[in-house]
Parts: C-alpha cells; structure tokens; sequence
C-alpha cells in the first residue's frame, strides 16, 4: 500500500510503499476512501506537538470502509463505512472516559501524531473510536467533519449556543464555515470576521447576516452594536490574537470559544470579564459520541464543506501550500 510518512519536524513527506497492516484485538482495518488534509497535519511538520513520534503517518479526518476486524471485534463489521478522528484510544477507565469524555483522558492517544493515521491507501484503527457513516452521507466530503466538522459543532454545543443565540465566528476556513451552517441551523443569527472582504460573499451565503472586516473596523465594537453583542464568539482561525480582539464585542454572560490559535498565549482583561460575567473556554475536538451528534446532524440539515479533491502525491505541495497562505479551502487525499 502506498503511505506518505513524516519522519521528522521540518522534514519532507516521504511516499513509501508498506505492507497492508492486519487487525490486533479490538482494532479494524479500514480500506481509505478519503483523508482531508487539516492545520494539524501541517503543525505536526512545524514541531507544534512535543508529544509527537515520528516516523508517523499523518492525517486523522478518515474515511473508508471496514476491510477486517480483529479478534473481539463484533462492531462495526466488515464492510461499514466508517469514519475515523483525531481521538484514536485513551484509557477507558479513568472518570472521563467512563463518562463518555474520552476526549479529555489524560491518556488519550491522537491520531496522525503518536499512531498512525490515514495518509495510506489503508489504516488501523480501534474499533470502538470509528464512527459509522450516515447512510447518504457523502464519504469525500464528509471526510473533513471528523476534525473541522466534530470541533465546530461541539464547540457551539459546549458554549451553550440556542435558538436565541447572537453567535460570532471568526474566521470562515475549514472550521468556520462549518460553524456558520452549524449555528444557523440551529436558528441562531450569525455574524462573520474576518481579515479583509475576501471571504464575505461566501460568509452571507452560508448563513450570516453580518460580516467584520478587521482590517477595517474595531470588531469588538461592531459586534457591540449588533444588539448588544454577540453571546458567543467562536475563534475558528489560527491565531490566539484575533481571538482576543473580541472580548469587548460579548454580551454579558458571553463565552468565548478557542477552536482556533496560535503559540501566542490568551491574554485578556479581569475588570471587564467581571463585571460582565464573561466566560473563556476551549474546545479540543470531541469524543466518539461527540462525532455521532457530528454526522447527524449534517446529514439532517445537508452540511458538508467545499473541498478539492488531491492524490498522495499532492499532499506535500498542499502542505506547503497552506503553510505559504497561498492554499484556501478545505483539499481532501482521495483513495
């Protein structure tokens, strides 16, 4: 099988030929149909993680189909389609685990950064953290909601985002053109940052009804005078300081949500964070249960990202790509 392995920090792929690996106890071997091509794939190659191990196979929004299962494995059987995510294992029997948080184990193992992931015509994965595919569901396009997908939607849900949310998303890449739809869909308005215009006619017709430019205007005062303020603000872009630059534009009892960030630290002011009850939290990913909740409710309300498919051998240049700025949208490793 053909395999793109990273052997190092600021070292090229390597495009290898291996052995079709065979399923241990627990684990399912899945035949890729797809692997999307995520910021994480690319942190990984620029030393982001100090938990890494190389030689590692990248990659961790999956899909595919179930080729064999390993002993004591009575779901999924062969031949579901599946996807899989950037959680791969974790303890199963710490409280978080037991809960159904095993996003939060301190022991959880992560997909394309210590075990391998699915940059390879086929993968190992356990069999209790693949998520089967919802019939209908578009197993290419849908293979960037194991990571951008489960990271907007959980995000949203674990700020609290209702009906009669105000909900700010910045940034509308991978993640936040999902968080758009997401929260529109769940009948919440939806206002937009970003940087520059460039992305404002797509942000309106996925379901905003406002759009920031930054670059132009304060945003926190912009969002303050959309009625009051936005009681979420979702950052989906890669830097900790545009998050930051929001804080004044949240309602009372508003939260904050890092999706998205930088090396740079979250800095923010106590007096206004007080006075107006604010709240600052993270969201890293989601569970299995999370993904199951993922793939529904896009099936439910047809929510799938614009992607460019890409072979194995274009993975590197897309990498690249994205690290130069000159790639946007979501590229997807079709198999």
């Amino acid at each position: 099988m053909r395999t793109a392995v990273a052997t190092g920090v600021g070292q090229p792929l390597s495009i290898e030929e291996r052995k079709v690996p065979t399923p241990g106890p627990g684990e399912v071997l899945v035949r890729l149909v797809a692997c999307g091509v995520c910021y994480t794939d690319l942190g990984l190659l620029q030393g982001h993680y100090s938990f890494a191990r190389f030689p590692v196979v990248p990659g961790h929004e999956v899909s595919g189909v179930v080729e064999r299962v390993g002993d004591g494995v009575a779901f999924p059987a062969v031949g579901t389609r599946v996807g899989a995510q950037f959680l791969y294992d974790s303890c199963g029997h710490c409280d978080y685990c037991v809960r159904g948080e095993q996003i939060l184990c301190p022991a959880k193992v992560l997909t394309g950064i210590v075990t391998d992931g699915g940059y390879s015509e086929y993968a190992i994965f356990k069999a209790a953290f693949v998520t089967p595919l919802p019939e209908g569901l578009d197993p290419i396009a849908a293979a960037p909601l194991m990571c951008a997908g489960i990271t907007a939607y959980n995000g949203l849900r674990q700020a609290g985002i209702t009906p009669e949310s105000r909900v700010a998303i910045i940034g509308a890449g991978g993640i936040g053109a999902l968080a758009i739809q997401y929260a529109a869909a769940m009948g919440a308005r939806v206002a937009v940052i970003g940087h520059s215009r460039r992305s404002e006619k797509e942000a309106l017709s996925l379901g905003a009804e406002l759009y920031i430019a930054s670059g132009e205007e304060d945003p926190a005062a912009a969002l303050k005078a959309w009625d009051g303020g936005a009681n979420i603000v979702l950052n989906a872009a890669p830097t900790t300081a545009a998050a930051a630059a929001t804080l004044g534009g949240l309602a009372p009892d508003g939260t904050l949500v890092l999706c998205g960030y930088d090396a740079e630290n979250l800095s923010l002011p106590s007096q206004p964070m007080v006075l107006n009850r604010l709240h600052a939290m993270a969201n890293p990913s989601g569970s299995p249960h999370n993904l199951r909740d993922t793939l529904r409710f896009s099936t439910n309300h047809n929510i799938l990202p614009e992607i460019t498919p890409i072979s194995l051998d274009q993975v590197q240049a897309t990498l690249d790509g994205m690290a130069a700025g000159t790639v946007h949208g979501r590229r997807v490793i079709v198999f």
